[in-house]
């Protein structure tokens, strides 16, 4: 069983009780007991953040505080900035190169 948060209240068997009449009285509902539907179910659609077409490598860096403050102090994306900035300087080597 999955932890519960603290403070969670479950309901006593009473209320399990009342709480299944009423999950049995919805025509809308009805419980999956036949095996062979419950191995045939799947998604509906695939969870989580679609896969990019091109990814990133995950490092570690370090970088003074006051290139991190500036480009943080840019807003929501300042990571994907600062990626541009480095392509550009990389371009430009290249280029000069």
């Amino acid at each position: 069983m999955p932890m519960l948060k603290t403070g969670t209240i479950l309901p006593d068997a009473a209320e399990e009780l009342r709480i299944q009449a009423g999950i049995a009285a919805d025509p809308d509902t009805y419980e999956l007991l036949d095996p062979v539907i419950w191995a045939k179910m799947r998604p509906l659609a695939p969870r989580g953040r679609p896969k990019a077409e091109v990814t990133k490598e995950r490092i570690s860096v370090r970088l003074s505080a006051e290139v991190t403050q500036y480009f943080r102090a840019t807003g929501k994306g300042w990571q994907t900035r600062m990626d541009e900035v480095l392509k550009a300087y990389v371009e430009q080597q290249r280029s000069s190169s």
